[in-house]
């Protein structure tokens, strides 16, 4: 018993230790009590459930838009759909390029009420996520004007809606392209060829993720962040975003074979990849904001001034003193009236 109670204190100690000797195993802690305390996994379940919400009538209104936009030019449009499929796991590709290709054949037929329908949970999106970082980044969240709120919330979703359609487009055209330089220098069937052309597609999709990453993470927050700060927190979200996908296509790889899952096997990946995706923006954010160059020094208050009443005491004679001296006193004055 005496053993256990003596490897307490010292498990106690060794976190401490690792902390003072590692600065990153410090850094990562401090993000972990940040995310904690500014309610990362609230957050998170939030944006999830908005994301699937607003998941469809967002596909629905940007592909009716580019389909309007695009039209006639229908090898763009096929690179950014083939874009968007590839950025998903592997066992939610199908399910994203039926809604896509469900947008494409509806154009224009979106009309006005999914237009609103669109745009209104897509807003809920974007608030949610605002939110979300801002809390992250450890600001203050003050009330915003409910018309000029809603206004930047939409030009936020825009601003973020290019973006992605930008990156989906550079990580599809970079690979067509690739493959059609190949062929015409009689490459295509070289293996190392093959290897490098997917080694830079792979290097071009994580510096498009990159920058979307930063985008978000330091422009979405209600009060802008430095940009330079923000990197290594976008590099750290675009990694870690290629590995969970690769998580979701081994769950949903798991999942496929039970039958219970077959009719809601898409709608549970979904939530799963997107839940994940949304506590881990949430957490390279915290990460970021606790960074030794982002953290605001704190200037402990003064103590208290405690207030008391001094006396001070002068101390006189005694009183057997001034007793003698007053019978001294009368002595003489008695002696000075006998005198004459």
């Amino acid at each position: 018993m005496a053993k256990d109670e003596k490897k307490a204190p010292e498990q106690e100690k060794l976190l401490p230790r690792l902390r003072r000797k590692y600065a990153w195993v410090d850094h990562v802690i401090r993000a972990n009590e940040a995310f904690t305390e500014r309610y990362g996994n609230h957050y998170a379940a939030a944006i999830t459930y908005f994301s699937v919400l607003s998941l469809f009538p967002l596909l629905m209104v940007g592909f009716s838009i580019a389909g309007i936009i695009l039209h006639g030019n229908q090898a763009v449009l096929d690179q950014i759909q083939h874009g968007i499929t590839k950025s998903a796991p592997a066992g939610l590709g199908d399910f994203l390029n039926q809604i896509v290709k469900a947008a494409l054949s509806a154009g224009a037929g979106t009309g006005i009420v999914g237009l609103v329908i669109g745009l209104y949970s897509g807003i809920g999106w974007m608030t949610n996520l605002r939110d979300a970082l801002t809390a992250q980044w450890g600001q203050e969240k003050k009330p915003q004007p409910l018309v000029s709120g809603t206004l930047k919330d939409l030009l936020r979703l825009v601003g973020l809606g290019l973006a992605l359609v930008v990156s989906f487009g550079l990580t599809a055209a970079g690979s067509g392209v690739g493959k059609t330089l190949l062929h015409l220098v009689g490459l295509d069937n070289q293996g190392w060829a093959v290897f490098l052309l997917r080694l830079a597609t792979i290097v071009l999709g994580l510096l498009a993720n990159t920058l979307v990453f930063l985008w978000v993470i330091a422009r979405l927050p209600r009060e802008r962040v430095n940009a330079r700060s923000a990197v290594k927190g976008a590099i750290m979200a675009a990694i870690g975003f290629e590995i969970l996908k690769q998580i979701t296509t081994i769950y949903l790889g798991f999942t496929a074979g039970s039958q219970s899952t077959v009719l809601f096997g898409p709608i549970l990946g979904l939530l799963f990849f997107s839940n994940l995706v949304s506590r881990f923006l949430l957490f390279v954010t915290a990460w970021t904001a606790t960074a030794k160059e982002n953290m605001v020094a704190v200037v402990e208050p003064p103590a208290p001034v405690v207030i008391q009443p001094r006396i001070t005491v002068n101390r006189g004679p005694g009183l057997g003193l001034t007793a003698g001296a007053f019978g001294a006193g009368a002595l003489l004055a008695l002696l000075g009236r006998r005198r004459p």
